[in-house]
């Protein structure tokens, strides 16, 4: 594993992983992986990813499982006649650091015995979780937190996407302990430069 392995996962669905993915892999020029992609393989992460950064040393590796269908890793890859291996999910070699990001949250089923925070806790990765602040977003972030304790998985810690709510996000982080790694305001406008920018706003 090269010195700066991380891993996003999400406290739910379209929270803004792939955003912080393609922000975090131009700050660090890492290199970016998606394990699992489910659905518009035409448009996948690793692609907008690679669209959205600018430097010329982050290296997009393939995914390990490229499934057809937009839902669950567990019921696409049902769809598709497979089963997920998670044997057969094997980080890429690279000396550079390398930036993972997950598909879902951390319970999302990737096969009938396995989870993708399972997934995590093979691949041996320390995580950076991204929140969101709505209605119920204290509760999801918070039992995150606590089943990544439970697995006895590192959190890098905690970077909030959208919209500001302080009570909430200063109740999670005294709560929780995790560190504050930043705060992506909402996007005017989603391109390369913006990415940059926004880079300024987290410290790892």
């Amino acid at each position: 594993m090269p010195d700066k392995t991380l891993f996003i996962t999400g406290i739910g669905t379209g929270i803004g992983k792939t955003i912080v993915s393609a922000v975090l892999t131009e700050k660090l020029k890492s290199d970016y992986w998606k394990p699992i992609q489910s659905g518009d393989l035409d448009d996948s992460d690793t692609l907008k990813v690679r669209n959205l950064v600018s430097n010329n040393t982050s290296v997009f590796h393939t995914e390990a499982y490229r499934l057809t269908q937009p839902y669950s890793p567990h019921k696409s890859a049902a769809i598709d006649g497979i089963t997920i291996d998670l044997n057969k999910i094997i980080a890429p070699k690279t000396n550079n650091n390398l930036l993972i990001e997950g598909a879902g949250g951390l319970m999302v089923p990737l096969n009938d015995e396995y989870l993708m925070i399972d997934l995590i806790k093979q691949l041996n990765v320390e995580v950076v979780l991204v929140s969101q602040n709505y209605l119920g977003s204290i509760n999801h972030t918070l039992l995150s937190v606590a089943l990544l304790k439970q697995y006895d998985i590192k959190i890098a810690g905690i970077i909030f996407n959208g919209k500001t709510d302080e009570n909430s996000e200063s109740y999670i982080l005294n709560y929780t302990g995790v560190k504050l790694l930043g705060h992506l305001h909402e996007f005017e406008t989603v391109d390369k430069d913006a990415i940059i920018k926004a880079g300024d706003f987290i410290t790892l």
